[in-house]
């Protein structure tokens, strides 16, 4: 789906052509929440984001003149809370992808907040935004010599017993280090002894969920997996998510409009109204198993301070880290990398 175009005047006075997309990914390329949150709302406020492609390093303007909705993804939206009433204020729909996983032994994540603030923070930002705009992800599951299927169970009953009023929904994935290079070579050379999933693991991991989620009820759905869990009650997850949008913002014309939606109001034959979709709004340049529906990402790539040994998006710590410090030098640029 091509996005709309959209004339705009950035910082030097220069009209510019840019997509003008209804769907932002803010992001699945850095953690934009955590670390770049107030630049995001800058942005929002100047109208567009300078992005550069990452396949072949040309940049375009990203204009929000038709954003109707925003998609946050984060293992830490503490600096998001203070931003939730100027989006409200704004009538931006939004909801949040919750990477909330218990990695805290292993190091795994070394700059990431303790389990228990992660946890605090989920729950504050559900009793702000509502628990059905909160999804809960441990994702990816990642296995070591220490870590195994057990322990994993265990790390999720934890936090799943603390959370099990303030999401709907908890979205898994098994990490999947032989198919992803950078993946693998930073788990190498920081030593960690992961260990790959198999069948056998992976249905041993679902069917531990379903018996923990008998108190919990959450719907449960893996990230871009081909196994199928069905009869642990898994389903696959589509996280940028037509039919949460459609529950969510069905009051949202412009934005039912994009996904090629018809609300059919209740009447007497039909007291539960009903719903037409009439486009398919998968998004072809996801992974195979990725059910997402289109939207644009804005995020970079080596950007994310977070330093998380399993990570796809750095390359190289010391790169994410450099243009960390780059962007904090030049917070009000228009782009996250200086």
């Amino acid at each position: 789906m091509a996005w709309n175009k959209a004339k705009i005047k950035i910082q030097s006075g220069e009209l510019v052509e840019a997509q003008a997309p209804v769907i932002i990914s803010a992001s699945r390329s850095t953690d934009i929440p955590a670390f770049y949150s107030d630049w995001f709302i800058n942005r929002l406020k100047a109208g567009y984001v300078k992005w550069t492609n990452p396949f072949n390093g040309v940049p375009l303007y990203v204009s929000f003149q038709n954003t109707r909705l925003i998609v946050f993804w984060s293992k830490n939206h503490k600096p998001m809370l203070k931003h939730l009433d100027y989006l409200n204020d704004k009538g931006i729909n939004y909801y949040f992808q919750f990477t909330l996983n218990d990695y805290d032994a292993e190091k795994l994540e070394p700059n990431v907040a303790t389990v228990q603030a992660r946890v605090e923070t989920f729950i504050k930002l559900s009793e702000h935004a509502g628990k059905e705009k909160v999804i809960w992800r441990f994702d990816p599951l990642v296995s070591t010599d220490k870590t195994g299927v057990d322990e994993l169970l265990q790390k999720i009953e934890n936090i799943g017993n603390q959370l099990k009023n303030h999401t709907n929904k908890l979205v898994f994935s098994f990490a999947d280090i032989k198919t992803y290079k950078k993946v693998r070579n930073n788990l190498r050379s920081s030593i960690i002894p992961y260990q790959e999933f198999n069948e056998r693991t992976m249905n041993e991991l679902a069917a531990g969920l379903q018996r923990l989620n008998e108190k919990w009820h959450f719907e449960l759905a893996t990230c871009a997996e081909q196994i199928n869990l069905e009869k642990y009650g898994v389903t696959h997850n589509k996280c940028i998510d037509d039919d949460l949008v459609i529950k969510l913002f069905s009051h949202d014309k412009a934005l039912m409009d994009f996904l090629g939606v018809k609300i059919i109001p209740p009447d007497i034959l039909n007291p539960n109204g009903s719903v037409e979709k009439k486009r398919n709004n998968k998004d072809k340049g996801q992974r195979q198993y990725c059910g997402c529906i289109v939207s644009k990402d804005i995020g970079e790539y080596n950007t994310c301070p977070h330093l998380c040994e399993y990570c796809y998006a750095n390359a190289s710590k010391s790169v994410a880290m450099a243009n960390w410090n780059l962007h904090k030098q030049k917070p009000d640029n228009e782009t996250i990398k200086s």
